[in-house]
């Protein structure tokens, strides 16, 4: 095995293209550490790097602590924010103009400056009466909650299925005829909706939120405000710069090939990437699939070898605590076996795109939670190994080559590991 250093690492990924790009993909249920990732990634191209937002919306949330001690959970903004890297809304990401204001005054306050957004005007646009429909049906469920966070991603979707009430960036641009449409969104789409998903009678301030015209004007203002601060682009602005795409959920989440019904109205693998490249004419994909030591789940649903309590006492996570929509973070033991059919099925769907050439690669990160000796499931058996060893033969049990092992919060805690 050869380890490499993130300077030698910085060193060798400065004399690459533009026409060849970095993926993160998260290879679970989502809270992986693709964010450390993605931050490791853009920081070896310092400032000359934009990271690419190519699936799921203001629901992410990625967390970023660099050396220096600064902390941001990034939502819209790419997770190469704190580096100095540009972000490139695709048009698969979802904005949520409110979510995006609240985001912009946080990282005013770790003095960034006014990091460079781009985005494609053919991205879908999240209005409050999607989060209010999402929050209450999610609440309406008691014990059967689907595990959404309720920030009205996956409504945001349905409702954009009608031409009636859908929202693109580029309409943003023209505030009587958002106005008109928000109005329509509120009066017509949402009692609609509510009923349709057998949402108990409203309360009177329930009520009072949808007739609210403060609560329109407030988007209507974030809105117009966030189309300001973006600058419209579509992919091939991507071709001069070194690019990073940075994957939100995880793969066990996929709309297409996760345990419906709790998933996410996203592709949440290569597909996406793949489409956004395609446009850009980016050549090669290094698609980096990440996983912690340790299974998680922050939401309702099915979680393999789940275990009622932490498995190691080192364990700290303050991004994912407790909140009405997706409860406590739940913990498993990491099942290789699912792990390697998971990223082999991905990858295996995109690896002959023509005209892109596709790799892949496997992160492990959260090593320095685990104990001395990990736990682990591998051919349907609890196994045990040295934690130090568990990335390599991870790594080995995905037939993949190469492996990024992280031992921290921060990406100078991550090493290279070539097997």
């Amino acid at each position: 095995m050869m380890n490499i250093s993130e300077k030698d690492f910085e060193n060798s990924i400065s004399k690459r293209f533009g026409k060849a790009a970095t993926v993160i993909i998260g290879a679970g249920f989502g809270d992986e550490g693709k964010g450390l990732l993605t931050d490791f990634h853009a920081h070896g191209f310092a400032k000359d790097c934009i990271v690419v937002r190519f699936n799921g919306g203001a629901q992410a949330g990625h967390t970023v602590v660099t050396p220096g001690g600064r902390r941001h959970v990034h939502s819209h903004f790419g997770s190469g924010t704190l580096t100095g890297a540009a972000t490139f809304l695709s048009r698969h990401f979802v904005s949520n103009p409110l979510l995006f204001r609240r985001e912009a005054i946080e990282l005013e306050k770790l003095d960034v400056g006014s990091p460079a957004v781009f985005a494609d005007e053919r991205g879908l646009v999240t209005t409050p009466y999607d989060m209010l429909i999402n929050q209450w049906v999610e609440s309406s469920r008691g014990s059967r909650k689907h595990g959404s966070c309720g920030v009205g991603f996956g409504e945001t979707i349905e409702r954009c299925l009608d031409e009636r009430f859908v929202i693109h960036i580029s309409d943003l641009a023209d505030q009587n005829r958002l106005r008109t449409t928000i109005d329509r969104i509120r009066q017509k789409w949402t009692p609609a909706r509510l009923e349709k998903l057998n949402v108990p009678k409203l309360t009177a301030e329930q009520k009072g939120l949808l007739l609210s015209d403060k609560l329109r004007d407030q988007f209507i203002d974030a809105a117009i405000e966030f189309y300001a601060r973006i600058r419209v682009a579509r992919p091939d602005i991507l071709k001069s710069s070194n690019v990073v795409f940075e994957g939100a959920q995880g793969l066990l989440l996929d709309e297409n090939y996760g345990w419906f019904p709790h998933v996410t109205r996203s592709s949440t693998g290569l597909k996406n990437a793949v489409e956004v490249a395609a446009e850009a004419g980016i050549e090669r994909l290094d698609c980096v699939y990440v996983t912690r030591g340790y299974a998680t789940r922050h939401g309702a649903g099915y979680l393999p070898h789940e275990l009622p309590n932490k498995p190691y006492a080192a364990i700290e996570d303050a991004t994912n605590v407790q909140n009405p929509h997706q409860d406590n973070l739940r913990f498993g033991w990491l099942d290789l076996d699912l792990l390697s059919s998971t990223i082999d099925g991905d990858f295996k769907l995109y690896s002959a795109t023509p005209g892109i050439e596709i790799t892949s690669q496997l992160a492990v990160t959260c090593l320095d939670q685990l104990d001395a000796s990990a736990l682990f499931m591998s051919g349907n058996k609890l196994c045990e190994m040295s934690a130090d060893d568990l990335a390599a033969f991870a790594a080995q049990q995905t037939n993949i080559t190469e492996v990024y092992a992280g031992y921290g919060q921060t990406r100078e805690t991550i090493t290279k590991i070539t097997l």
